[in-house]
């Protein structure tokens, strides 16, 4: 069995922006789609030169380590942009995304820094393989909000993660197993924000070729407003044999669209590197009609409309069309004989406008940091409890919260295991009335969990409540009656019954002990035991060590989950 990829890219402005900060790169081994961002600073240099630092993957090199290769590669790109803003201090804030994919003929490795997407179609069920590096996909993750809001978050596009030059990045690498028939989809945002995931899987679980899904993707995207650039790779995993007389059919020319095409990275390092791999076939980078959906020359000879591979013009597309037709999606950006003073316009037009978006975007930050200082939840402060104001995330170091009230008085060592779990996690409120709420309910629990450790540990120390005496004289039982010992563990010596007696205890017995010199006329013979004064053996049993008497049956049960000794 062997198998080869069939590939196609296509990419385009939308309709809105104007210029394209978007790159791909399609080739016999390497997928790469990388999303510009920094609008004046230059998005579009971010992900052409990143592309020009990671296409010398498309080299066949035995034996190598996929994830080995990948990740060096991507660290070198990072490497390459802080170069240039070292150089260059106006490149400040540039950076992008980057999915790419690179293939060994049975493994694919995947590297993913942003929010771009790899998919995989695979029994014409469409999964995404990569996880978005945006603060809203965390808050997803975290159960904050559901997926649905998450489409209509006010801070969707706010990346945790990219390629801008500092520090170490951090990408996710995995390997991925191939299958004859697998179909592959990486994309920039401006395809999967527009395009339901639904309608993506049933465009490209149809029978269109590769190069044919392109052209239909880039329209879906226009027809949803086209609010951003849009870019967008599809490739076939196909078998093919020795004896297959297809197999010579295939081509491994490769393709570039977006900015990388119109905007060739500015090093020569990188020039040299394209120029001694495959991909110094394609023609300088792209710099020609190619840029539009794939390899224009040679990729279609003997298969007019459809390409290579059989597919044939798919029902609805126009006979005639070439994969690499540039006037389909805005090709008119490769005049080279553009006269100079109308570049220079353009270029103030799009610094004009790359004002204007970093203006919106400023505001944007603002108006999202006035949003989470409007949110509340409980938590742990050092070792007691807290309501903090903000959300419980970070972004670029900085804290989006602060401590709004700490409550000293509630000791995280009082709580039940789980609560002290939970404060550690966080409790979420729904606002700050909601927070004093949820607070004051651990706080009721952390009380109770505290007398009972007080009394747990007078109870192991031996300090409990002294016994009662063996006799108590009748004329102190008026006063001793209803006053209880000082622990609380022992039961109060109770006054004298008529029937011992012999007469009812008289009204209004007085709250002071009388001395022994004046007895009352109530008051037994000396020496004759007094029936109506219990024993120590007679006294109410004490409660049991480490518990307190006087509690509700509810309150017995939250103090069993108190913490034990």
């Amino acid at each position: 069995m062997t198998l080869v990829l069939r590939f196609a890219a296509g990419s385009h402005k939308g309709l809105i922006r104007e210029g394209n900060e978007d790159s791909g790169y399609a080739g016999p081994r390497l997928l790469a789609v990388a999303d510009g961002m920094g609008g004046a600073a230059a998005g579009e240099v971010a992900s052409s030169e990143v592309l020009g630092s990671i296409v010398r993957l498309d080299e066949d090199v035995p034996g190598a380590d996929l994830l080995t290769l990948l990740g060096d590669a991507v660290q070198g790109a990072n490497d390459r942009l802080r170069q240039m803003v070292e150089e260059d201090p106006q490149l400040e804030g540039m950076g992008c995304t980057l999915t790419a994919m690179l293939w060994t003929g049975q493994r694919m490795g995947l590297v993913h820094v942003g929010d771009s997407r790899a998919y995989l179609l695979r029994d014409g069920s469409l999964v995404q393989i990569t996880q978005d590096h945006t603060w809203v996909q965390r808050l997803v993750d975290e159960g904050r909000i559901t997926p649905e809001e998450a489409e209509t978050h006010p801070q969707r596009s706010l990346l945790m993660r990219a390629l801008d030059g500092r520090g170490q990045v951090e990408p996710d690498l995995s390997i991925r197993e191939v299958r004859a028939g697998d179909r592959y989809l990486i994309c920039s945002d401006g395809l999967s924000g527009p395009v339901s995931h639904q309608t993506l899987q049933d465009t490209l679980g149809s029978y269109y070729s590769p190069e044919q899904t392109v052209q239909e993707l880039i329209q879906l995207a226009l027809r949803g407003g086209g609010p951003d650039n849009i870019t967008c790779i599809v490739a076939d995993v196909l078998d093919v044999g020795a004896t297959d007389t297809m197999s010579g059919q295939f081509t491994d020319v490769p393709v570039v669209v977006g900015a990388v095409a119109e905007t060739p990275p500015s090093s020569t390092a990188a020039d040299q590197s394209i120029r001694d791999t495959p991909a110094g076939r394609a023609a300088g980078l792209g710099r020609g009609p190619q840029g539009a959906f794939g390899p224009a020359a040679g990729y279609d000879a003997g298969h007019p409309g459809g390409g290579p591979g059989g597919f044939g013009p798919a029902e609805g597309y126009p006979e005639g069309y070439a994969p690499g037709e540039p006037a389909a999606y805005g090709a008119e950006g490769f005049d080279d004989g553009e006269p100079p003073a109308k570049r220079r316009n353009r270029a103030l037009t799009f610094s004009l406008i790359g004002l204007v978006t970093l203006g919106l975007l400023g505001a944007g930050g603002f108006f999202g940091y006035q949003w989470t200082q409007s949110q509340y939840y409980v938590g742990a402060e050092g070792d007691h409890v807290a309501v903090y104001r903000g959300v419980n995330q970070s972004l670029a170091g900085l804290s989006l919260s602060s401590v709004h009230t700490p409550y000293k008085e509630i000791e995280l060592k009082y709580l039940p295991q789980d609560q002290q779990t939970h404060v550690t996690n966080t409790i979420s409120a729904s606002s700050l009335g909601d927070a004093d709420d949820k607070v004051k309910k651990l706080g009721e629990q952390a009380a109770l969990c505290r007398k009972v450790a007080d009394a747990r540990t007078a109870a192991a120390s031996g300090q409990t409540a002294p016994a009662a005496p063996p006799t108590v004289p009748a004329s102190a039982a008026g006063g001793a009656a209803g006053t209880a010992l000082q622990a609380g563990f022992v039961t109060a010596t109770t006054p004298p019954s008529p029937s011992a007696t012999g007469r009812a205890p008289a009204a209004g017995v007085p709250t002071t002990t009388p001395t022994p010199s004046t007895p009352t006329p109530s008051a037994p013979a000396p020496g004759t035991p007094s029936a109506a004064v219990p024993s120590q053996s007679a006294a109410a049993p004490a409660a049991p060590q480490g518990e307190l008497p006087g509690l509700s049956d509810e309150e017995r049960q939250r103090a069993d989950s108190c913490p034990k000794p």
